[in-house]
């Protein structure tokens, strides 16, 4: 396996070395031209080298790797063949994707729970969220109904988040270890809103931005439709390349960074302390506001929850991280209750930016919210040990149902980021979508359109049952017959 790093510099040209870095050691020991074109055809799909990179020349890569120049020549010529790379006279070779490999662009919301031609009951894997807890739901809901006829009284408009709430979300930053006032906090309608509000007020059509490669597919679409140019670090299954991470920063002066450090989405990983102490840094050095996604933090499965990442900075050394969190994961998604955690200043000019688009939050959906995030301590404990138990039965699924795929465990997080060995996901999406299982395509989650096209993310936030189910319904359709060819990406939403 490469070693995760992803490289793009000012000019978008890989040098001979750095690629050379990024090839597995197989590949170094005995240079093929096949097994070269191979490697570099799947740090592609990986997301480890960017769409539109030109590679070193032919020559340069030779020497680098101690081969013939007839190795590299046959290499590049396989790659042209399939589509992963096209070369112009005078100008290089460059990275691309073949036809049928369409752009990941705006998506569709399919409803769960779908259904096939003959009646069968979809299973929706599409969405790695869990259901409300009804007990806990049904506690908050009383309270909610005893105080609404006070606040009905009043005219119900509260930009910033009912006062109680703010000061809720603030008092559990603070038992977190980020001393937070209520004036820090806005309320949103989920951390969507959240992350897109943020991003109206501080970027511009064209600003530079950086995301971790794959993420979270609606940030990314959010990104698209504010027209920013998105830039990216690898993570891989060794998670995030520091050094990589830096360099990008230094070179590109990003307006903002985006990262999912906890529980990542799609793969679970949880970034290290000291990696979280650089980012700090090397954002602040660079003038980059650092939004940090906190919506899976607390499903924390095999290690304590971490701490908040703007808590590790130094006394006023965070004033440019900005922390965006919600309900959706922990509680219930249909519970449209989220928060953004910055400075006071930055609070009342985002709170300007969501009154123009969205005068108020619900009332109700914040009066239901409280109670639900003030008793997370005691109720999150079950939650969490229900999740162990279906990532359990997931894996039991797929170690049945398909020996073949591969997959790392994460030490949290709602979802396996699932290697299919070959670059098919979109394919096999749309044929497990025939059988009525709708599943998140890697493709989603990838800055670069059409990469990641050998994953899969699979939720593990249904029972065992079905998961066995969805899983079987998953390998029919791998197995069958006909060979899987890569799939035009069609729309698709995945939460």
């Amino acid at each position: 396996m490469a070693n995760g790093r992803v490289v793009q510099t000012a000019d978008r040209t890989l040098g001979s070395r750095q690629l050379t870095a990024l090839l597995p050691s197989e590949v170094l020991a005995r240079p093929g031209y096949r097994s070269l074109a191979d490697a570099v055809r799947t740090l592609i799909l990986d997301g480890r080298i960017a769409l539109r990179v030109r590679l070193p020349a032919e020559r340069e890569l030779a020497e680098a790797l101690g081969a013939s120049r007839a190795t590299v020549t046959g290499a590049y010529d396989l790659l042209r063949e399939s589509g992963y790379v096209r070369s112009r006279r005078g100008s290089g070779t460059w990275t691309e994707l073949p036809e049928g490999h369409g752009a990941v662009g705006a998506h569709l919301l399919l409803g769960a729970g779908g259904y096939r031609a003959d009646g069968d009951p979809g299973i929706d894997l599409a969405i790695a969220a869990l259901g409300a807890p009804e007990d806990s739901l049904t506690e908050a809901l009383a309270r909610a109904a005893a105080r609404l006829p006070e606040l009905a009284r009043s005219p119900g408009y509260h930009p910033f988040g009912l006062p109680d709430l703010r000061s809720a979300v603030a008092e559990r930053f603070t038992r977190r270890g980020l001393a937070t006032r209520p004036e820090q906090i806005l309320v949103t309608a989920g951390a969507q809103q959240a992350f897109s509000l943020v991003v109206s007020l501080l970027c511009g059509p064209g600003d530079r931005v950086v995301t971790e490669n794959p993420t979270y597919a609606n940030a990314l679409d959010a990104l698209r439709h504010a027209r920013l140019r998105t830039g990216s670090i690898a993570v891989s299954d060794a998670g995030w390349d520091m050094e990589i991470a830096e360099s990008t920063l230094r070179q590109t002066v990003p307006r903002l960074a985006y990262v999912i450090p906890d529980f990542h989405n799609p793969t679970g990983l949880l970034m290290p302390q000291e990696q979280r102490l650089r980012l700090l840094a090397a954002t602040r050095r660079t003038g980059t506001w650092l939004v940090v996604d906190e919506t899976i933090a607390d499903i924390a499965l095999d290690v304590p929850a971490p701490a908040p990442l703007a808590s590790l900075a130094p006394r006023g050394g965070a004033e440019h991280v900005v922390t965006i969190g919600s309900l959706s994961k922990t509680h219930w998604g249909g519970l449209r209750v989220g928060w953004v955690r910055a400075t006071a200043k930055m609070i009342t000019e985002l709170a300007s930016v969501k009154v123009a688009a969205d005068m108020t939050g619900s009332v109700l959906d914040q009066l239901v919210a409280q109670p639900l995030l003030e008793g997370l301590d005691a109720t999150l404990p079950e939650r969490l040990e229900q999740l162990r138990g279906q990532r359990a039965a997931l894996e039991r699924a797929l170690e049945r149902h398909t020996p073949e795929w591969s997959w790392q465990r994460g030490p949290g997080g709602l979802s396996l980021w699932v290697d299919l060995g070959e670059p098919v996901g979109s394919a096999l999406a749309e044929r497990a979508g025939a059988c009525g299982v709708h599943i998140g395509r890697g493709a989603r989650f990838g800055v670069d359109p059409g990469t990641f096209e050998h994953r899969l993310r699979i939720p593990y936030t249904l029972g065992p049952e079905l998961l066995d189910e969805a899983v079987r319904r998953l390998a029919a359709a791998f197995h069958e017959g006909v060979p899987l060819a890569p799939a035009v990406e069609r729309p698709h939403w995945v939460a």
